[in-house]
């Protein structure tokens, strides 16, 4: 897991997002008026953390100088504005259809997602189907848990949360995504009993059938 790195070490990545082709350490310390030295000691915790990366050797005057350049998590360190631009484009959906056909893109949404996770799933009986579609939200950050639902005695996950809190205050129809999502992949039907959109703790979803 990536820590949190310090002013320093963001002035480095911000250096490396500005030039793409790559920066030597001498480059660096330049830039940064600080010694080789102390970049090297920056670069430790950034590559141990997979922010950055050797890119080539460059040849200056018959002598090789290694240039490092982000990694896809370094890029990624900066911010993105999904929910934004996710914003836009469900207004611009909501304007153009109605209600009904918003749910109807979610859940085909969701739908064609998890046809791309299948095959962690493949062969599993439905135990073990459920705990891998566990560990896959757990890893698009859901922070779920298995259980078993006290009022129906079927398998529950329940996330603790939302990884678009804010857009389903205002568009509910997204959790459609989230039930198609988990539907497909456990070829069950999934019904949501609790939504924290909507106030409640966790989000619910007892696997049904």
């Amino acid at each position: 897991m990536t820590e949190k790195i310090n002013s320093r070490q963001y002035q480095i990545l911000k250096l490396l997002l500005e030039n793409k082709a790559g920066l030597s350490i001498d480059e660096l310390a330049r830039c940064l008026d600080i010694s080789r030295a102390a970049v090297q000691q920056h670069f430790v915790v950034l590559e141990r953390d997979g922010l950055i990366k050797k890119k080539q050797l460059n040849k200056t005057g018959g002598r090789p100088v290694s240039l490092y350049e982000l990694t896809d998590n370094g890029i990624n360190y900066f911010p993105k504005q999904y929910a934004w631009l996710t914003d836009i484009i469900l207004s611009n959906l909501l304007a153009d259809s109605d209600r009904e056909n918003l749910i109807a893109t979610m859940r085909k949404l969701g739908s064609t997602t998890a046809e791309s996770l299948q095959k962690r799933l493949a062969g599993k009986v439905m135990e073990e189907r459920i705990n891998e579609l566990s560990i896959i939200m757990n890893e698009l950050g859901y922070q779920v848990k298995t259980q078993v639902d006290t009022e129906t005695d079927k398998p529950m996950l329940q996330a603790f949360n939302c990884v678009y809190h804010d857009l389903t205050r205002k568009r509910a129809e997204i959790c459609d995504f989230d039930v198609a999502f988990m539907s497909a992949l456990l070829d069950k039907p999934v019904k949501q009993a609790s939504c924290m959109a909507k106030g409640d703790c966790s989000c619910r979803f007892i696997v049904d059938g």
